[in-house]
């Protein structure tokens, strides 16, 4: 299967070489290429969703109900980014999105500081809260 290339917006390259795409639901559909997976980031699964598709009970402004489950499925997700397109989406894609792709790059192997990182590398802004700041030490 195809994977992202780096001229689709919202795709960035993680630390291991495999890309993941953001996005926020509130933009609309993305253009471009449609995604494999799509991982919502939100508080319930949205109707009409593919049963393919993963979901992540998170709050707006906040981190994850659960670390566990949350790790779990971006490991899994970081696992099919090598052959699969993911796209990772909350309400307005830049704080629990960019928050999941900073997570992913810690699990991918980032060495260096997370927030900087995905804030360079995603949006400007992405990692918007102390909330989720703290859960991304949990990630590591």
């Amino acid at each position: 299967m195809p994977t992202w290339t780096a001229d689709v917006p919202g795709v960035v390259v993680l630390p291991g070489g495999t890309a993941v795409r953001g996005h926020g639901r509130r933009h609309g559909a993305p253009t471009g290429p449609a995604a494999d997976i799509t991982v919502h980031l939100l508080t319930r699964r949205p109707e009409g969703s593919r049963t393919s598709d993963l979901w992540v009970d998170w709050p707006d402004f906040r981190a994850p109900r659960s670390t566990q489950d949350a790790v779990q499925t971006l490991r899994d997700v970081l696992e099919r980014s090598a052959t699969e397109r993911v796209l990772l989406q909350c309400h307005g894609g830049v704080g629990r999105t960019g928050t999941a792709i900073a997570a992913l790059a810690l699990l991918d192997g980032l060495d260096e500081d997370p927030v900087r990182w995905v804030r360079s590398a995603y949006h400007p802004r992405a990692v918007e809260t102390v909330f989720q700041r703290r859960w991304l030490r949990k990630v590591r």
